[in-house]
């Protein structure tokens, strides 16, 4: 099965499954950059890291994630996963929740300048 890939500033992601209440993606954070800083409405989110080591932003906490390790980002969290290294980022996100379309983001600081 082919994955169409949509492309970011700060990399790129995959859908990789979704059905009604969930959806799977595949995200490649490039070498020192991050994701907005941002909250969803509508949402919640479980990343694991599978390649790479990165910064988390959950709420008022920041911690350092590495390959194997997961988290929770509750409905309107605040939170920011940066990648920190010298290789791509791999992280699977599982999105739970009755409406998960990409405009569900509020983007509360942002270095590419997205509204």
């Amino acid at each position: 099965m082919t994955r169409e890939k949509t492309q970011k500033p700060w990399g790129y992601f995959e859908i990789i499954g979704q059905d009604q209440g969930f959806k799977i993606k595949k995200i490649i954070i490039l070498p020192q950059k991050r994701l907005s800083l941002q909250r969803h409405k509508h949402r919640k989110e479980y990343w694991v890291i599978t390649k790479g080591q990165a910064k988390a932003i959950k709420g008022e906490k920041e911690m350092n994630l590495k390959q194997g390790d997961s988290i929770i980002i509750k409905k309107e969290e605040i939170h920011r996963l940066e990648n920190t290294g010298h290789s791509n980022l791999e992280v699977f996100e599982v999105e739970l929740g009755e409406y998960l379309e990409e405009d569900d983001i509020e983007r509360l600081e942002d270095d590419f300048n997205r509204v």
